[in-house]
């Protein structure tokens, strides 16, 4: 079954037509990687789907409703309260603030420390110990790996339905790409439905179920991942990779 639905999508910035009729099928309880070159569409589509850009064309469908679309297009924050949370590229932390305030920030379902879920806290500790270590020190002071992982606690904080990942890897050493392939496969294992944009083709091997390729606004190939993975000619026709640099 497949949580999200994207049909004959265009989107524009200002003059700017960035998505081209994007078709999109996100299965529910699996990592779906959405992969592609810089400037092919993959930031907007995210926005798209949480509502950040409008879609001027088509439908954006998530569990059977439409939350996108000129049809039935549904705010930011309603579109967030059905259980989509979205780790944009630029991470979106609070630097001035705490760890500790950023996950209360984050935990919308709790006015305080107190209120939150303990033991999703703790499991959280458990995928990224350094926010236990740092838990009272500002965000901003965080070093950028630190970060990253703040961010994407940020979006587990709470049980959702649907993860949207802009390139967690993106600057990060690659011990600490290790470190986070490792949590983002446990919450794999919790049936989490993910939405995955990376450019790193590790870690898309490491963590994906499906892959959907973009190339000019527009999907040009999807289907397992493990195929691509194996299929070096796939991966140098629609990412111009080579098997052998990307191990």
């Amino acid at each position: 079954m497949n949580l999200l639905t994207l049909s004959g999508v265009h989107t524009h910035i200002g003059a700017y037509h960035i998505l081209h009729g994007v078709d999109l099928a996100v299965p529910a309880g699996q990592v779906t990687m959405l992969l592609g070159r810089n400037g092919a569409g993959k930031t907007t589509t995210l926005r798209t789907i949480m509502g950040l850009w409008r879609a001027s064309q088509g439908s954006v469908r998530f569990d059977g409703q439409a939350i996108g679309g000129p049809a039935g297009q549904r705010s930011t924050p309603e579109i967030a309260q059905l259980g989509i949370a979205y780790v944009p590229e630029s991470m979106g932390i609070f630097g001035d603030l705490t760890v500790r305030e950023n996950l209360l920030l984050a935990a919308r379902h709790a006015r305080s420390v107190e209120q939150m879920d303990t033991v999703r806290l703790e499991w959280l500790f458990g995928l990224f110990p350094a926010l236990k270590k740092f838990w009272l020190h500002p965000a901003g002071k965080l070093s950028g790996g630190q970060k990253q992982m703040l961010s994407v606690a940020r979006a587990m904080v709470e049980e959702q339905r649907l993860l949207l990942i802009d390139e967690p890897s993106k600057g990060l050493a690659p011990a600490i790409v290790g470190n986070l392939i490792a949590a983002l496969r446990e919450l794999k294992s919790t049936k989490t439905t993910v939405l995955l944009v990376e450019q790193n083709f590790g870690v898309a091997k490491a963590l994906g179920d499906f892959v959907a390729v973009m190339d000019d606004g527009r999907i040009v190939h999807s289907g397992g991942m493990a195929e691509l993975a194996a299929d070096e000619s796939l991966q140098q026709r629609f990412l111009g990779l080579s098997l052998g640099a990307h191990q």
